[in-house]
């Protein structure tokens, strides 16, 4: 089925096209564009991801380089860098968030089978930002630190398959909790954070919404015991109360009851406070929910690592948004290809194989058959010479 066609190409099958141009229309994209249309930036950038591309030129001259291969990815002619870097300054970058949210949510289904082993029936969230730096002369918008200048990504993290729902792209300069705005409360969902995201009358909007969350205590809270509840001090909990705020403005804020539990981790040897709107769960496993926040930071560092989002191809804000929501629509789609294709390769693994076979006209499933084999050759052949020796 798939003869002929490139491996870029095959990827390409799991995106609806529907779904694209429903973006496109959205946002009138095409509209008065002859050359390089909305598609066409999309392939170039996701390339760009695909094959760790560094600059525009660097994009024009490896696409140039597979000129007879580009019409059956789906562009029409060669890219030039001026029509891509115009498209992503002018290009509305919701076209690209709308569509990256699309394959996010064709993704998040495939791994419903993934086990935390936390037996809590909602959804586990993380809630975390990170900052990537950048020049302030060329990005003026983003100020930080006196000469600096950073870019921060606010993101929701569905810890079951490690793919983000949210992400909110601002300067360095925004407040962590501001995002808590963008979260639209699902029922019975837990959602996890540290202590930056402690504001509690967007807390009480998370609770108002059904929505749990589990953050780190500040060692200045104020507040009331109204009641201690049984521990097993051999699980590390160390108290588990529930409480009432008495701050002169966290009172009125988040006038509900809240569950306060200390956690002492004995292999790092440091204690935890975490305040939860959830009654139900046993106070262990409060714990293990904010252990869960670490995959969060291992998001974060594979991302930085293994897409392009440290070295922007534009200044813009537009430019910048388009980068980062390209990269997570890149992120997804692979997250597709390995659970349709069945593949037991990590991401990285599967990014890496990719960006080296995508104008091959190989089947994609034969070109990870064939990288099994040369890893099988390569380990037998290192074993034949240590039993020589």
């Amino acid at each position: 089925m798939n003869r002929g066609r490139t491996v870029f190409a095959q990827q390409l099958q799991y995106i609806s096209h529907n779904d694209f141009y429903r973006c496109v229309d959205r946002y009138n994209g095409d509209r008065r564009v002859r050359n390089l249309s909305c598609w066409e930036q999309f392939l170039a950038m996701a390339f760009a991801q695909l094959t760790r591309r560094e600059s525009l030129r660097d994009i024009e001259v490896s696409l140039a380089a597979h000129r007879r291969q580009l019409y059956h990815a789906g562009f029409r002619s060669v890219v030039k860098r001026s029509t891509l870097a115009d498209a992503n300054e002018t290009r509305d970058w919701r076209i690209y968030s709308e569509f990256a949210q699309c394959l996010i949510q064709q993704a998040r289904p495939l791994y419903s089978d993934v086990d935390r082993g936390l037996n809590s029936e909602g959804t586990l969230y993380a809630l975390d930002s990170s900052i990537i730096d950048v020049c302030l002369t060329l990005f003026p918008w983003a100020p930080h630190q006196r000469s600096r200048a950073a870019v921060k990504l606010h993101t929701l993290l569905d810890l079951q398959s490690a793919i983000p729902v949210l992400i909110n792209i601002t300067g360095a300069h925004t407040g962590d909790s501001h995002v808590l705005d963008h979260i639209i409360p699902e029922p019975g969902c837990f959602i996890v954070m540290d202590r930056g995201y402690i504001d509690f009358l967007r807390l009480y909007h998370l609770h108002q919404g059904l929505a749990y969350f589990v953050v780190r205590s500040k060692s200045d809270l104020h507040f009331r015991r109204r009641c201690s509840h049984p521990i097993d001090p051999s699980t590390g909990v160390r108290s588990d109360q529930t409480i009432r705020l008495t701050g002169k403005y966290t009172s009125g804020k988040f006038p509900a009851l809240l569950r306060r539990v200390s956690f002492y981790a004995e292999d790092i040897n440091q204690r935890f406070v975490f305040l939860t709107n959830n009654f139900q769960i046993p106070s262990p496993t409060v714990a293990a929910i904010y252990h869960q926040r670490w995959q969060i930071e291992l998001f974060f560092k594979w991302i930085k690592q293994h897409l392009r989002i440290k070295r922007f191809f534009g200044t813009s804000p537009n430019a910048v948004k388009i980068q980062i929501w390209t990269a997570m629509a890149t992120y997804a789609l692979i997250a597709i290809v390995k659970k349709q294709l069945g593949l037991k390769h990590s991401l990285y693994t599967i990014l890496q194989i990719l960006s080296t076979a995508l104008f091959e006209k190989t089947p994609v499933h034969l070109v990870f058959q064939r990288y099994d084999r040369e890893i099988s050759n390569s380990v037998s052949s290192n074993q034949l010479n240590l039993f020589e020796i």
